[in-house]
């Protein structure tokens, strides 16, 4: 399954002069944890995360020392001064093992999807990947049913948990087509072949 079959478009945006606050409300608004930071051409920046827009956001209360605080005046006032210049982004056409290794190997919770010249295209969330993940049963092994009809395939199918199970395939050719074709259906866990 590819990155542009789970990823989410309509992205919400902002670029580098967007005002923290209004970045805030966005993120608010919209209960997303992180935006893509764009030029003018739709070119990727960076990101703003929450991480970003929480640091030193607040003001120091008064009444929560004896100590009086130090004096702190600067505040920024625009996402360039926050945003993480780095971002992490995955391309369209990647496999989406790619991706949950990215993210489960980094502390990103969505990951920014670019075409090949860079530009936004889309977003793919942990949330994205879960909610593939958990379709039913029954969604997926439609799905399969389709995939094996349009190539012209009579084999029976089952599937458990996410887990597919085909039966009809006999020589390792066969075999082989089974696992790809069920492995491009959105939800699949596994795929295993039936001996009998």
């Amino acid at each position: 399954m590819f990155v542009h079959d789970v990823m989410t478009t309509g992205v919400v945006t902002v670029r580098t002069d967007t005002h923290v606050k209004a970045a805030l409300q966005l993120l608010d608004r919209h209960a997303i944890t992180a935006m893509p930071v764009l030029d003018r051409g739709g070119h990727i920046l960076g990101v703003v995360s929450e991480v970003d827009l929480l640091r030193d956001a607040f003001v120091h209360d008064p009444r929560a020392s004896l100590l009086p605080a130090a004096d702190s005046t600067e505040v920024a006032t625009y996402v360039e001064e926050v945003m993480t210049n780095q971002a992490i982004v995955i391309s369209q056409d990647a496999d989406v093992t790619e991706a949950v290794e990215l993210i489960t190997d980094t502390a990103v919770k969505s990951l920014p999807v670019v075409d090949a010249n860079r530009r936004l295209v889309g977003i793919l969330s942990r949330h994205d990947i879960v909610h593939r993940l958990a379709r039913p049963d029954q969604d997926i092994k439609s799905g399969v049913d389709e995939m094996m009809t349009e190539l012209g395939i009579d084999w029976t199918t089952s599937v458990d948990d996410g887990v597919v199970v085909v039966l009809g395939p006999t020589t390792e050719r066969e075999r082989r087509l089974a696992r790809a074709a069920a492995a491009t259906v959105t939800g699949v866990r596994a795929v295993e072949i039936a001996t009998s």
